[in-house]
């Protein structure tokens, strides 16, 4: 079996096979120019990123708890409604009328019960006198228990109908996004628990919720990086910071927080269920950004902050199967340098091993940089210089 040749090796090999230049012309021939720059040492977080869906933190379908015909409604299809809102007016009168009657008939228990009282006082003094007999007083006295039973049960009677003319005003239970109308005017509303119309449906929209789902790794991986203390969050108690971007976004304009994690598992995917939590509020003008169903990208950071070494991610070029940069070194002579490759973080590479801060490392000319051969290194500001002042001077506007 063939081995790879390496990078080196390879150039070695082409080198060794080139004619022999014309000694007058080499000495003629200047050293290519390069373009190089030092590696940049600040603080980064490194990241997780996953892909889930944006769900509403609160969600009801409206259902009418009474029987009748619609006669007004008072929202319009997709807007936002506040708490309490009136939504769908249901005809009230039967219910009213309902209510006039069971409020009659509880004056009636009133009376009644009062008439009892007075008879049973009445009866006390007389059975002490020993005007009347003791059957007498037994029955006053059955009478007001009764008069009294029938007094609860006409109150009972009049906070039910007034329930059934509360319901026929059917309010908003939440504040959020209201979908479209499912009953219009005139229409017969069926009430009750079962075979209830559905009105329409109501979904918040400040805080939302975005759930992702873990892999076993990571989520192990956080739960080490806590107990050690050098995860983002540096207890376990306490709740860990993300960001959201959408599906059109390249960044991450979106901050929130991981506020639950589910408590199992699932073994058929190797998932875990985890919910970020993040404000949405209305801007001065125009419609909430998160809405949901929205696909959504959530980044978790996978460690705490720390000072790390970047450079240019197209400085990075492969030797079999490590990584290596070229880098100038003393006489500008050319020498790749092998290094351990971190995350890219806003389109820097992090470097964990290999480099410094004062290596040169050719990020443009990698082409023309050979290992062993001298090159005329350049900053990006001193090739940017050069350009601009071999550019040729822009034509005069004609005559």
């Amino acid at each position: 079996m063939k081995r790879p040749i390496s990078l080196l090796a390879l150039v070695a090999t082409l080198s060794a096979c080139k004619p022999a230049a014309d000694p007058q012309a080499a000495m003629q021939m200047p050293p290519p120019t390069v373009t190089i720059a030092n590696p940049v040492k600040q603080k980064i977080t490194e990241w997780d990123e996953f892909t889930g869906r944006i769900e509403a933190s609160e969600s009801v379908r409206l259902y009418s708890q009474v029987t009748g015909y619609l006669q007004s409604t008072h929202f319009q299809d997709g807007s936002e409604v506040t708490k309490g809102q009136l939504l769908f007016q249901i005809d009230p009168r039967p219910f009213q009328a309902t209510l006039d009657q069971a409020s009659a008939q509880l004056e009636q228990a009133r009376v009644r019960h009062q008439l009892a009282k007075n008879e049973l006082d009445r009866a006390t003094k007389l059975v002490e006198a020993k005007a009347i007999s003791a059957e007498d007083f037994d029955t006053r006295s059955t009478a007001l228990r009764e008069a009294d039973a029938g007094l609860k049960a006409a109150e009972a009677t009049v906070a039910k109908a007034s329930i059934d003319v509360e319901y026929c005003a059917i309010k908003a239970p939440i504040a959020g996004r209201i979908s479209r109308r499912m009953m219009d005017v005139g229409g017969l509303v069926i009430g009750g628990p079962m075979g209830a119309t559905e009105l329409t449906s109501i979904v918040a929209l400040d805080p939302i919720y975005a759930y992702i789902d873990a892999d076993e790794l990571s989520v192990l991986r956080y739960q080490r990086l806590n107990r050690e203390g050098t995860g983002a969050a540096t207890k376990e108690e306490d709740i860990i910071p993300c960001e959201m971007a959408l599906a059109d976004s390249t960044d991450f304009p979106f901050k929130g927080v991981i506020d639950f994690v589910d408590n199992r598992l699932d073994p058929s995917t190797g998932t875990i269920q985890v919910r970020a939590l993040f404000d949405n509020p209305k801007p001065p003008r125009g419609q909430r950004i998160l809405q949901p169903g929205y696909f959504a990208r959530v980044r978790v950071p996978n460690s705490g902050e720390y000072e790390a070494l970047l450079i240019d991610d197209k400085a990075i070029g492969s030797d079999q199967a490590s990584k290596v940069v070229m880098v100038v070194g003393e006489g500008n002579i050319v020498a790749p340098r092998p290094v351990i490759l971190g995350p890219v973080i806003n389109g820097k590479r992090v470097i964990r091993e290999g480099l410094t801060e004062q290596d040169k490392v050719i990020i443009n000319g990698l082409s023309k940089a050979y290992p062993g051969t001298p090159v005329t290194p350049m900053t990006e500001a001193e090739a940017s210089a050069a350009a601009a002042a071999a550019a040729p001077p822009a034509a005069t506007a004609a005559q």
